[in-house]
């Protein structure tokens, strides 16, 4: 029933591949920030934001947690996702033909699309996504500032073993989804041809993605086609150079303070809440929600 090559062979796949190219890639990128002569000037006329040291640590540390915390998921989720491909799945697809990768890959990566739109959009799926979003800066080393929560994909990638989708090969497309996505987190590279940049997610549709400007909010959700954020209304075009990080000051390089303070306040406010009605919308809203008394206290000026 399970296949114990298929469960070991889960540590090895393309993203451990990809370290080496990923750490040569972060110093061919701190290199040319600094002998491009080229005034560091971003896209929209103002200066990148380049490297800070306590940041880039702080996301190499949280990226080699992610390592430990994805692999768990990815071991755990197999037997669940296993079972369910081989005894409820109405059928399943060989796996041996170019058609069925290709079915995988899209399959795989409209169910990205639905989970990252989901813990951008509900208050406890942005407590462990919110994270990914700390920095200020927008470099290949913020690309390694993973989550260290992923459990939310559980339910969104359930669908594919259901769908006759072997687990092991999602697991192989996850991997390439995420080795895309690494290099779409930098400021040297400008805009792509139209025809790219219509169809894929680029470094210009995340920066977008990273802005905390308002008109950047809650877009780009794509992994690797960005044509799931232009079917589904969640598309936005970069006009001008984001205001990268959060919608407030974070103020720490602590790794444990970037994954978990954001719990911490969500389970204070669920604590205090006056109802079940609102722990309900502290648990489920959107992020930044709050009674509708509280809201509109807080849009008065103050006395």
């Amino acid at each position: 029933m399970y296949d114990l090559d298929q469960v070991l062979s889960l540590q090895h796949n393309p993203v451990a591949c990809a370290i080496p190219f990923f750490l040569l890639s972060i110093v061919l990128e701190i290199a040319a920030m600094t002998w491009l002569d080229d005034d560091g000037v971003a896209s929209g006329g103002k200066p990148r934001t380049g490297y800070l040291s306590r940041d880039f640590w702080a996301s190499i540390s949280m990226g080699l947690g992610s390592i430990f915390w994805l692999t768990l998921f990815k071991v755990l989720t197999f037997f669940l996702y296993q079972w369910v491909y081989l005894n409820v799945a109405p059928f399943q697809w060989g796996t041996g033909s170019v058609a069925y990768w290709v079915a995988a890959m899209l399959a795989l990566d409209l169910a990205f699309y639905c989970t990252h739109r989901f813990v951008h959009e509900h208050n406890i799926g942005w407590a462990a996504h919110q994270s990914h979003h700390s920095s200020e800066y927008m470099n290949f080393g913020t690309a390694l500032r993973q989550k260290w929560n992923p459990w939310f994909d559980l339910v969104f990638f359930l669908p594919l073993p259901l769908l006759g989708f072997a687990p092991w090969t999602l697991y192989v497309c996850f991997s390439v989804n995420l080795v895309w996505q690494f290099f779409t987190h930098t400021e040297l590279i400008g805009k792509l041809p139209r025809g790219f940049e219509f169809v894929f997610n680029t470094p210009s549709h995340h920066r977008v993605h990273h802005g905390s400007d308002e008109i950047y909010l809650d877009r780009n959700y794509a992994g690797i086609l960005i044509i799931w954020d232009r079917m589904f209304g969640t598309f936005q075009e970069e006009i001008q150079r984001p205001t990268y990080g959060l919608t407030y000051k974070v103020d720490t390089y602590n790794t444990f303070k970037l994954e978990y303070a954001a719990f911490g306040v969500l389970l204070r406010q669920v604590w205090g809440a006056a109802t079940w009605r609102d722990r309900w919308g502290y648990v489920w809203g959107p992020p930044g929600w709050a009674p509708a008394e509280q809201a509109e206290a807080e849009k008065q000026p103050a006395a």
